[in-house]
């Protein structure tokens, strides 16, 4: 139970040691991997269609 109670320990301080974003940054950031996410989305979507309609095309 004493290596449990030192772990704690030892965690607490390194996170004393971190550097934390901005409530802006967070988010700029979760803006930025929405919209990106989109994106990929919007576009894997876009060539699943082309190659099903391709597909569809070569194999009536």
């Amino acid at each position: 139970m004493n290596r449990f109670f030192n772990y704690l320990r030892a965690t607490r301080g390194e996170l004393k040691h971190v550097s934390w974003p901005t409530q802006r940054q967070t988010v700029i950031y979760t803006i930025l991997v929405i919209g990106i996410s989109i994106l990929t989305a919007l576009y894997l979507g876009a060539l699943d269609y082309l190659f099903t309609k391709a597909l569809g095309i070569l194999l009536p």
